[in-house]
């Protein structure tokens, strides 16, 4: 039999506030179309522009290293744009290419930026005749460093000095012998060709070794991965195929993937350069 007393009902939800409700007032859009800038404001900001521009480059190519680092941007993605075109013009995709841009103007184009890769390079050898008396001094701290010893018990120093002497003279082993080849192919010195050939490749064995200490070295002393520790890895991790594709005698690492791999180290030096220029 059911109950006498009658249930008290549950309150239902609260309505809603009037201003929280659709209105009919049609919604309002973003801010106004912009107002296009005159040709004219354009073209007398250009001057500006371009002196902004070139003051970057300029400050860029103040210093040994800087210079370095736009010829190193510059030579690789020269090589890469030309192992591009080269590739595309002997693709089927070449014919497509043909509609907007001759196979003959392809080719020069082609031809002429691997040219400037190759000065560039040659440029940069001999910006790196003088390193070794960076190297000099490099070894003259460690040697400070090494007499004045570490304090007894730091396991730690003794280890990170190890790294440094196994840096420095996998440094001067790679610069020593490439400034011979070098200087030898020019006149300069009296090493053979077949001699030049060995030093390069024994110059490009050192180079790998230096990588992979300093990829060791960055992958087992980092414990928090920041951005300058990604870019450090990067450019190491890109280097590291090609310096053991140039210490074999035939390599194993083609034209279009040599620009590429060296283009990332070129990329990320110029994007930190550039910016250093503000």
């Amino acid at each position: 039999m059911p109950s006498a007393t009658a249930s008290v009902p549950e309150p239902g939800p609260t309505p809603a506030p009037i201003a929280s409700l659709p209105s009919g007032a049609p919604i309002p859009t973003a801010a106004p179309p912009s107002k296009p800038i005159p040709v004219g404001a354009l073209l007398a900001a250009l001057p500006s522009r371009a002196d902004a521009v070139l003051t970057r480059l300029h400050k860029c190519l103040a210093t040994p290293a800087g210079i370095d680092t736009v010829m190193l941007f510059v030579c690789y993605t020269s090589r890469l744009s030309a192992s591009a075109l080269t590739g595309l013009s002997a693709s089927p995709a070449g014919k497509w290419l043909a509609l907007v841009l001759s196979t003959r103007a392809s080719a020069t184009l082609a031809a002429r930026l691997r040219a400037l890769s190759t000065l560039l390079s040659e440029a940069r050898t001999i910006l790196r005749l003088w390193a070794l008396l960076g190297m000099y001094t490099w070894g003259k701290g460690l040697v400070g460093k090494t007499l004045r010893g570490s304090p007894e018990g730091e396991k730690e120093s003794k280890t990170t000095m190890v790294i440094e002497w196994a840096r420095l003279l996998c440094c001067v082993g790679l610069q020593g012998l490439e400034n011979g080849a070098y200087l030898s192919s020019r006149g300069v010195l009296g090493w053979t060709p077949a001699q030049q050939g060995l030093a390069y490749k024994w110059s490009a064995r050192f180079w790998a070794a230096y990588i992979g200490i300093e990829l060791g070295r960055l992958l087992a002393g980092s414990t928090e991965e920041t951005g300058e520790w990604r870019k450090k890895v990067a450019r190491n991790a890109a280097w590291m195929p090609l310096t053991l594709h140039w210490s074999t005698d035939v390599g194993f690492v083609s034209e279009p993937v040599i620009g590429a791999l060296a283009s990332v180290p070129g990329i990320i030096q110029m994007r930190d350069l550039w910016a250093s220029t503000k």
